[in-house]
């Protein structure tokens, strides 16, 4: 049996519904013409859009799954959990900050912090093996057994796949290019589904200790 509790299957399972549901609902909302493919998620929760209560419930939400998740996911290295944790957090600080027709650094700043932690964390994720005395070398997770975590290249895939689709976004973001609602919802949506697949990997993993 996995050390990581059920509830964080909840709460990465929950993180790509708060997100996809909610840009799909808030999108709805909005008057003929809103454009997703140009247009930002952030324009759905803005002071500006209709209905904003919509967007910003499911932006509110996805952060508040990372977190959770980055509690729940003990088997995970200290690094990687602890940028999950900040990747939700600064997506619960750009919902208190939402974009404004004047512009908001604010927001700037925090969506940005987001997307690289979140970016980056599966890469830091994998827990190192530290020596053991009298040979061998083993990392120690809370109840003995070796890591259930996912594996390191996999690992490495993702973080590099999510890195790729965020360099996308952030070449459309600084060029005004025609697809930055397209880029920013791949990126968010593949961001919101490694933390699934990561808790899904450590349920389903257990090698005893020799």
């Amino acid at each position: 049996m996995s050390v990581v509790p059920r509830w964080a299957l909840l709460s990465a399972g929950s993180a790509p519904l708060f997100l996809v549901g909610g840009w799909t609902v808030a999108q709805a909302a909005q008057p003929d013409g809103f454009d997703p493919v140009r247009q930002t998620i952030s324009a759905l929760a803005a002071t500006s859009a209709d209905h904003r209560w919509i967007m910003t419930v499911g932006l509110a939400g996805l952060g508040l799954c990372h977190l959770v998740t980055a509690l729940g996911l003990v088997t995970a290295a200290p690094a990687g959990r602890g940028l999950l944790a900040l990747g939700g957090l600064a997506t619960v600080v750009l919902v208190v900050f939402p974009q404004r027709p004047d512009g908001s650094i604010t927001h700037v700043v925090a969506a940005g912090v987001a997307f690289g932690a979140l970016a980056v964390w599966p890469a830091l994720a994998v827990p190192w093996r530290t020596a053991r005395p009298g040979g061998g070398d083993q990392h120690h997770p809370p109840d003995g057994t070796a890591p259930s975590g996912p594996a390191r290249w996999p690992a490495f895939a993702a973080a590099a796949l999510l890195l790729g689709l965020l360099g996308w976004f952030a070449v459309e973001f600084f060029t005004d290019g025609a697809w930055i609602g397209l880029t920013e919802r791949l990126v968010a949506a593949a961001q919101a589904v490694v933390p699934l697949a990561a808790v899904l990997a450590a349920l389903t993993r257990r090698q005893p200790l020799p």
